[in-house]
């Protein structure tokens, strides 16, 4: 092979080695973009430990791959809260729900999160639902078709009306009021539905029974005989 050509084989290897390291480097810088790793969180459902940094308005400030997030208030939590500034260097767990590099817009929430922990918590509890316990309540709620308990151990099941007591009731607001603490039965268990009972912890009024005297067969007699008494047979 002559020099010239060598010389033109080793050039065209440089170029082709100088193009894929390029192409790697671009590779890189894109996975190296904060956007792009906070968009593919987000794709993925990621759940990340942040920091809550700084508290403004309508919510709180929380970092993200150097990028500053935004956490609704509506979002830090199941339920309302009184006082965002004592969410101020709290230690929680996010998910990125909006991505949008033009804007610089980059939103977390933690209420998913919390979400799904509340649902597991629950489903463990009623797992551990025994049918045939005794337990104590409080009236959370009436309606037409029953009264609602909450249990003392977070759940609530209903007491259908023909289940508060023995008596007819014909509307649980005639025997019973919101916050009464009362003793029912669990009686039943679906689709995590819990069903309870008064009415089978009353108890039950035996009905008195009557006591019938028969009279022995000589007074049958007799009593036949008084009954026949002065009548004449032709």
């Amino acid at each position: 092979m002559s020099e010239e050509l060598l010389q033109e084989t080793a050039a065209e290897a440089a170029i082709s080695n100088t193009e894929e390291t390029m192409a790697d480097f671009e590779e890189h810088f894109d996975d190296a973009n904060p956007w792009n790793l906070v968009a593919s969180y987000k794709e993925k459902g990621t759940v990340l430990p942040v920091k809550v940094e700084g508290i403004v308005n309508g919510g709180a400030i929380a970092m993200v791959e150097g990028l500053r997030g935004f956490i609704p208030a509506s979002r830090l939590s199941l339920s309302y809260i009184e006082d965002l500034e004592t969410y101020l260097l709290k230690d929680i767990e996010v998910k990125v729900i909006e991505v949008d590099q033009a804007s610089e817009r980059l939103v977390l929430s933690a209420r998913e999160i919390l979400k799904e922990k509340e649902k597991k918590a629950m489903e463990e509890k009623i797992a551990n639902v025994k049918i045939g316990s005794v337990v104590n309540g409080t009236v959370e709620s009436l309606q037409n078709y029953g009264a609602f308990i909450r249990l003392e151990d977070g759940l609530s099941g209903l007491v259908h009306v023909s289940q508060i007591s023995q008596k007819r009731v014909k509307s649980p607001k005639d025997v019973l009021n919101t916050g009464d603490e009362v003793k029912v039965k669990i009686i039943g268990l679906k689709d995590g539905k819990i069903s309870l009972s008064m009415k089978a912890l009353e108890e039950v009024k035996e009905e008195p029974v009557e006591k019938v005297n028969i009279p022995k067969s000589e007074s049958i007699g007799t009593n036949l005989g008084e009954l026949f008494k002065g009548i004449k047979l032709n």
